[in-house]
């Protein structure tokens, strides 16, 4: 995309008849595109942090203007979409960011929008997708088994839960993994997931508090 760019920049220069004189002006003009998409982006993420992003909102569209194969800005656009509960705009820009650049990232956030709009199969889908790029993370499962709790597949849950388990052994994950048990009837692998947070629970209310040493005046 950046030679397009380059090739534009050159025919307006023949168009007018202005001359480049030499290889260091012509070496000039990507470094000023870089810079000036540098500067994009950060008008872009200050503005989220800010929470103006009608700013961010311009400033993206208008490094797509420049780049319109930028999938990162299209990943970002979408994220700024559902921030404004503007979903089918949200879903536009994920779909187009996972077709230039299918990342785990991308279609993660993609199914998310699917199952806020409860469109559960496309949801499933990106999901999917999403896991098999990158299967150790496991946020990728949790959300996936939630979808297949929605799509009635109670069996392929658990086995995302699990697997969400395996990768973060923690109370959040653990507790969700024992409703899904009870959920489907099986309350004796519910008891003993209960087991293990009633121990992790105990473990820490009988930790020994730390002694704090009382501060130290200088007179």
């Amino acid at each position: 995309m950046l030679s397009l760019i380059l090739v534009f920049f050159f025919g307006i220069l023949a168009f007018r008849g202005i001359a480049l004189g030499n290889s260091e002006e012509m070496d000039d003009i990507p470094r000023k595109v870089t810079d000036k998409l540098g500067g994009l982006w950060d008008i872009a993420h200050q503005g989220m942090r800010d929470n103006r992003l009608l700013r961010a909102e311009k400033a993206l569209l208008t490094i797509l203007k420049i780049d319109s194969k930028n999938a990162a800005a299209y990943n970002r656009l979408g994220i700024l979409y559902a921030k404004q509960k503007e979903y089918k705009d949200a879903i536009d820009c994920f779909e187009i960011a996972s077709s230039i650049d299918p990342t785990a990232s991308s279609l993660h956030n993609l199914g998310l929008i699917y199952y806020e709009t409860e469109n559960y199969p496309k949801a499933a889908t990106a999901f999917e997708q999403a896991i098999k790029i990158e299967d150790d993370l496991a946020a990728r499962h949790i959300a996936y088994a939630k979808v297949q709790e929605k799509l009635g597949n109670g069996k392929l849950m658990i086995q995302e839960l699990e697997r969400a388990v395996e990768l973060e052994p923690i109370k959040e994950s653990y507790t969700l993994l024992q409703k899904g048990y009870e959920s489907q009837g099986m309350q004796a692998e519910a008891d003993v997931i209960n087991s293990k947070l009633n121990r992790a629970n105990s473990a820490l209310k009988n930790k020994p508090k730390r002694v704090s040493r009382p501060k130290r005046v200088v007179i």
